[in-house]
């Protein structure tokens, strides 16, 4: 099985709500139960003030921003993650000379009976199932790649 890989063009970004996005999911390859977006808020720039009645979740990639939830902001930056829940008004300010990079992930229960409903009887449930049946096999395996890996030999 090869590994399915969506490429970012940094050159075709859209811009939505103030900052430039691109859509990673959804994705033909994925049936997943939420929707990503690789995000760039720019320098000196402040995204537009908005709520939504999903559910999502801001992970900071690089850069330092201040995020604002109901008023009150703080800082936010590389390797933080902020929640917010459907209704509260945000948005992210961008102070510095320096891009800020975030991907942003949203959900609804629409989208979770979606994700439960093509799921079913897919060949991702029986490669579930079929991982599962095999977890022990498969971690002495990467177990032993990794010792022999450690030893300087070839698996």
């Amino acid at each position: 099985m090869v590994v399915h890989i969506s490429r970012l063009d940094r050159d075709n970004l859209l811009h939505e709500y103030s900052v430039d996005t691109q859509r990673l999911l959804p994705w033909p390859v994925l049936n997943a139960p939420f929707e990503l977006s690789y995000a760039v808020c720019r320098a000196n720039t402040v995204s537009k003030l908005h709520t939504h009645h999903e559910q999502e979740i801001f992970v900071a990639v690089s850069g330092r921003v201040e995020v604002e939830c109901g008023g009150e902001r703080q800082p936010f930056a590389a390797g933080d993650v902020c929640y917010f829940t459907p209704g509260q008004l945000h948005r992210v300010h961008n102070h510095s000379n320096e891009d800020f990079v975030f991907t942003s992930i949203w959900w609804d229960p629409e989208m979770a009976h979606r994700f439960l409903a093509e799921y079913a009887g897919s060949e991702t449930e029986r490669l579930a199932a079929a991982a599962r049946e095999q977890e022990t096999e498969n971690a002495a395996t990467a177990a032993a790649i990794e010792k022999s890996e450690r030893e300087g030999v070839s698996a």
